[in-house]
């Protein structure tokens, strides 16, 4: 019998094995193998070996180190924006009173727009001829001049990470929401006696209670800005002259406009490898606190 039990078991994890197997692990396989070869789109049957001649050629490429530039910036802007405006806001909507239903959707809704929509409004609003220079120069009259919002890199990062922080805040908002509620409300109660006021109960109530979702937000955050690339192609597609790139970016256009299939899967191994320690770097800072 129980045999029996263990035979169905397997047969139960089979085909999500077999997918797993088929559509994740032999890609991964494969994919790490082209890294080791000059393959290219253009001729699918010529495979020269050149061993890790694409991880040199990734590591001399000053776009690459552009590109990663880059996602720290967009990082470095993003996460904190969508961690602190998420928190604030499910703090203020977290309890359940007359309107709060509707704000929540509404802080919810850019989380579900798509990123192509997303992105093309964005690039709508923020182009030269687009309605915030219109509303600078011929509303406030701020300047007479057109800012180029998507043609200066600088600029062209701030936009990109806005968006992100725009379409994120919402899904930071309902993690945290979730975690208040699991604050024990008789502890605000006694914090209120001994005469702590608002910010205080958040410092030493709230933000500790909430710790371990806190750290979760933070690395899925993280893990999401090194995979922006929609709004980056979309919005500045890498210009001027890749100074806008990111690693997801130059991946794609590496592999699909050169077609440079080896570079692209050594790229991709190299940029594993960032997330993965990266990961591991915040765990064990997590730990030591």
């Amino acid at each position: 019998m129980r045999k029996k039990n263990g035979t169905a078991g397997y047969l139960f994890f089979l085909p999500g094995f077999l997918f797993f197997a088929v559509f994740i692990l032999y890609p991964l396989i494969r994919n790490f193998l082209y890294s080791f070869y000059d393959f290219r789109l253009t001729d699918l049957n010529h495979l020269e070996f050149i061993g890790l001649g694409n991880y040199r050629h990734v590591f001399q490429d000053h776009v690459f180190w552009i590109s990663l530039k880059n996602i720290f910036i967009y990082g470095i802007i993003s996460v904190p924006g969508q961690m602190v405006l998420g928190f604030l806001v499910a703090y203020a909507l977290y309890q359940n009173r007359p309107g709060t239903k509707t704000f929540r959707v509404l802080f919810f809704l850019p989380v579900i727009t798509s990123w192509v929509v997303a992105s093309l409004i964005f690039k709508f609003v923020f182009t030269d001829q687009g309605y915030l220079n219109y509303f600078i120069m011929d509303v406030l009259h701020f300047t007479d001049k057109t800012i180029s919002w998507l043609s200066d890199p600088g600029k062209a990062m701030m936009v990109v990470s806005f968006l992100g922080i725009w379409k994120g805040v919402g899904w930071a908002m309902v993690i945290y929401m979730a975690a208040l509620q699991g604050v024990p409300k008789d502890q605000y109660e006694a914090a209120s006696l001994d005469g702590c006021n608002a910010w205080q109960q958040i410092r030493h109530i709230t933000l500790p209670s909430i710790r371990s979702t806190t750290f979760f937000i933070q690395m899925m955050l993280i893990i999401g800005a090194f995979n922006v690339f929609t709004s980056i192609y979309l919005i500045t597609d890498g210009g001027p002259l890749h100074q806008t790139e990111v690693m997801l970016t130059r991946m794609y256009q590496k592999a699909f406009t050169e077609y440079d299939l080896g570079y692209a899967s050594a790229l991709s191994y190299v940029f594993a490898v960032i997330i993965a320690g990266l990961t591991f770097l915040q765990f064990r800072l997590n730990k030591q606190e």
